[in-house]
């Protein structure tokens, strides 16, 4: 049944009034307003994947010996749905995401789900529920495939039944009052992943073990902490839920290499090629702390900025540690990330031509 999956659409029969929806819509923040349906889809061991439906936005009914909730055997993706000028609805790099989601489910032992399959749920969820995407601004409706082992079962092996699910939020600016450079502490104590970990897959356990530096660095006036490799304590890997850049004197743009510890983001990869469109050179390669340090120091480090999906590409102001901060030229962004961000936008609302053919016209 699995190949040829297909999602049915049950619609909600007590969805929001237009009055509630437009309230919701004025002003809906990040992840606290949900849409009236969502996707979900069982998985046994013996059936594969069947039952799959879009149905009512609801609780889930889970026996407190299901699996998850002892072993973390979980994955998801994030993405937007974003409403152009003509009131069409697009989704963007769609068929990245499902090849993310499967690579996770690979390293967490959950079945994959066929790439086609998980673009009718979110095709369908979207359809029905077009009326929650919001327009104007830097809005989107923010969508969040997951997956989890859901057998009640105390035994620790894979799960032999999962589900899975996709729920929308509508979705404001991620900086209502513009683009805020950000201060980042660096954390020496802790890492987030390790060689043959989990670092490259999409996990909830991942964003768990990140919480406590997070809030080391929350502690320490810092917006977002930064992690080391997990070996030599030496090379930059990543935020807590987003991938760096860095723009060198010579208008190089450069990277961490992934190197499976690394989660390699949908709009990391973009912007690879969006800095090549823009005339700069870009490199893969390890970095440093000491080079960071020392190149801000000297100006060798023009800029540095943060990309993920929630916030996009948000400039870094500086970097704080236990004994010192060294800040980023003027601690106010610059032209390249300025330019980045300008070009993954406009592409992303249907401002610019999609050369890439990344967009997805979903309605």
């Amino acid at each position: 049944m699995s190949a040829d999956l297909q999602f049915t659409v049950e619609p909600n029969t007590q969805p929001a009034s237009d009055d509630q929806r437009a309230q919701t819509l004025a002003n809906p923040g990040f992840g606290q307003h949900f849409s009236d349906h969502m996707a979900i889809a069982t998985w046994t061991r013996e059936n594969g994947w069947h039952d799959a439906r879009i149905t009512a936005f609801g609780p889930l009914e889970l026996s407190p010996a299901t699996s998850v909730f002892h072993y973390a055997q979980t994955i998801f993706e994030g993405m937007k749905a974003y409403r152009h000028l003509d009131d069409s609805i697009h989704l963007f790099r769609p068929e990245a995401n499902a090849a993310r989601f499967n690579r996770s489910a690979q390293r967490l032992a959950l079945p994959e789900l066929p790439e086609d399959a998980f673009l009718d749920s979110l095709h369908k969820l979207i359809e029905i529920d077009k009326a929650w995407v919001p327009a104007g601004g830097e809005t989107s409706l923010y969508l969040r495939p997951f997956m989890f082992g859901s057998d009640p079962f105390l035994g620790v092996r894979p799960s032999a039944q999962v589900t899975y699910c996709a729920i929308a939020s509508p979705a404001g600016s991620y900086f209502a009052k513009g683009v805020k450079p950000v201060r980042i502490w660096l954390s020496e104590e802790y890492t987030r992943a390790a060689p043959g970990g989990t670092g490259a897959a999409k996990t909830g356990g991942n964003y768990a073990s990140s919480l406590l530096a997070q809030a080391e660095a929350i502690e320490q006036g810092c917006d977002q902490v930064a992690f080391l490799d997990a070996v030599e304590k030496k090379w930059i890997e990543e935020l807590g839920g987003m991938n760096l850049y860095f723009v060198l004197d010579d208008s190089t743009v450069v990277t961490p290499e992934l190197s499976g510890t690394i989660l390699e983001g949908i709009t990391r990869d973009s912007i690879l090629k969006l800095v090549t469109d823009l005339g700069y050179s870009v490199t893969e390669r390890k970095i440093s702390i000491d080079e960071w340090r020392e190149g801000a120091a000297s100006g060798r480090i023009q800029e540095v900025f943060a990309c993920g999906t929630a916030a996009v590409i948000t400039p870094v102001a500086s970097l704080k540690w236990n004994g010192g901060e060294v800040q980023v030229a003027d601690g106010e962004g610059g032209k390249v990330t300025a330019a980045v961000r300008s070009a993954l936008l406009d592409l992303q609302y249907g401002r610019a031509t999609d050369t890439h053919g990344w967009m997805t016209k979903v309605c």
